[in-house]
């Protein structure tokens, strides 16, 4: 985060206002032909916290467009989440979302 400095109407106060500078990011998933349905679901379960049918249609969808944002939010949130599903030989990555 990085603080702005503002001066009050008067002139005599500064004021740290705390504005957020990292920008959100989708944790993707991306489709193979190795990973089975199940493992992937499981994952997600394990990993980013979804519903066993949350993570199913995750799946569905990394399996029929070849990719899906399975969760969003700041790089070092996404980051061991990112590390953990690639341990489990899934391919996966973060990108920042589009302004």
């Amino acid at each position: 985060m990085k603080a702005d400095s503002q001066e009050n109407t008067q002139g005599k106060e500064e004021v740290d206002i705390l504005t957020q500078t990292e920008e959100p990011c989708h944790l993707i998933v991306w489709n193979d032909e190795v990973n089975t349905f199940e493992w992937v679901i499981e994952t997600l379960v394990d990993i980013c916290g979804h519903s066993y049918e949350q993570a199913e249609q995750c799946a569905y969808i990394i399996h029929n467009n070849g990719k899906y944002a399975v969760k969003n939010g700041h790089y070092e949130d996404l980051k061991p989440l990112c590390e953990a599903i690639t341990e489990r030989g899934i391919n996966a990555t973060i990108e920042m979302l589009a302004n």
